[in-house]
């Protein structure tokens, strides 16, 4: 039986009120009237970041040409970039680089490793049901290298980590239901065993607290367009830690990652630190806009952010339970174990989120049968949580999930 017991709106208005990050909202371009839940596959877009393109586009492209390689440091952004992002998952200037894509990077670093560690265990090891592009990834690299991918469910990789174990790839936070590794105790048990591990931090990033230096991580890739606001298909980035970049080198000798890219020789010779990850030209106006959304999260205090992370996390999971029991929770309630969306399933998830989003409440759905709520601090209220579940709790109670527009599958955001 539903509770009658939740929160009200004016308790949610009143939260707002007293939240210390409430004026960091009217940074974002956000659409009237549309409660948005998705931030965690796209970020928003920060004003200041419309500023910026305008900037790059009309001064520095167009009044600038070719001239803003170096007049506008367009050369030394992926690093500049990478230094702003090893601010935020606590890692030391020089041990992040802006470069390529999640999937891209991926490959680099498993092939880097595996090059390093020759004749090193016979299996990939990673979660099944892992995010598809790492487990596409890590397959197609066992493959090509003789080797076999063990994918297996969370609860079983710490007892499949031994002498066989080549190389594991972990997403710290999963990117469906939200569950998070305990990142210092699996990182210690692969140290054990001299196994590299490489963590994926997308859903990481920008929403839960990291330290990869404390943690002793070594290695990680991570997205640019979700927490991190860098706009759609944003720049990735690539993690090595300092004593691990001496005996790294990269697989795609592009001219980028050259000690002296403009020397144009015939004979490679990586650059001497993380910048020989590079590969090709970057894509500047992309790493600007990503830049713009980066210099936000250095700016906000990351500790607040994962405060109110967790207290909307609870508001949200005290109002579903009361008023939208029928769709069962998945992510883990403690804020430890878990990042900064929340999870529920339903059998009949795909056309109740089709109907959510036609309500003016934007959230995704994950195959087969999961609704996923992003939660994001910087601009995203108690009062939008009390909303969003007001209009879920309307359209479950009066059945409009069922109408045809709704149940017909056509394109999955």
């Amino acid at each position: 039986m539903m509770s009658t017991e939740y929160p009200s709106l004016s308790e949610a208005q009143a939260r707002d009120a007293a939240d210390p990050l409430r004026a960091w909202r009217d940074r974002f371009t956000l659409p009237q009237g549309v409660i948005y839940l998705d931030g965690n596959s796209l970020g928003a877009l920060p004003k200041s970041t419309a500023v910026l393109m305008r900037d790059a586009t009309e001064r520095q492209w167009g009044e600038g040409l070719i001239r803003s390689w170096n007049d506008a440091d367009w050369i030394g952004a992926p690093r500049r970039i990478g230094d702003k992002i090893a601010q935020l998952i606590r890692a030391a200037p020089g041990e992040v680089v802006v470069c390529d894509s999640v999937t891209v990077n991926l490959y680099k670093l498993m092939l880097a490793l595996l090059a390093s560690h020759p004749g090193q265990g016979r299996t990939i090891l990673t979660e099944s049901g892992n995010f598809p592009t790492d487990l596409h990834v890590a397959a197609g690299v066992a493959r090509q290298h003789g080797l076999s991918l063990d994918a297996v469910p969370r609860e079983q990789i710490a007892d499949r980590i031994g002498p066989d174990t080549a190389l594991i790839v972990l997403t710290h936070v999963h990117y469906k239901t939200g569950e998070r590794f305990d990142m210092a105790g699996v990182q210690a048990l692969a140290d054990a065993h001299n196994v590299p591990l490489i963590w994926d931090l997308s859903h990481s990033v920008g929403a839960v607290p990291l330290d990869m230096g404390g943690d002793a991580a070594r290695f990680a890739v991570g997205c640019g367009y979700k927490y991190l606001n860098g706009g759609p298909g944003a720049p990735g980035f690539l993690y090595v830690a300092g004593e691990a970049l001496e005996f790294l080198g990269s697989p795609i000798q592009g001219w980028m990652g050259h000690a002296e890219p403009f020397a144009m020789t015939d004979g490679y010779t990586p650059a001497p630190g993380i910048e020989r990850f590079l590969a090709g030209t970057p894509p500047m106006l992309s790493l600007l806009a990503l830049e713009g959304g980066v210099d936000l999260m250095v700016e906000a205090d990351d500790a607040a952010l994962w405060h109110k992370s967790q207290a909307l996390f609870d508001f949200l999971a005290q109002l579903m339970a009361a008023r939208c029991p029928d769709l069962a929770p998945i992510t883990p309630p403690r804020a430890d174990l878990r990042g900064s969306h929340a999870s529920f399933s339903h059998p009949h998830a795909w056309p109740i989120n089709r109907a959510l989003i036609e309500a003016g409440v934007i959230g995704d759905f994950r195959t087969p049968d999961v609704l996923r709520l992003g939660l994001t601090p910087l601009y995203l209220g108690f009062a939008d949580i009390w909303h969003a579940v007001d209009r879920l709790a309307a359209i479950m109670d009066d059945g409009r999930w069922q109408r045809s527009e709704y149940m017909a599958k056509t394109k999955v955001t």
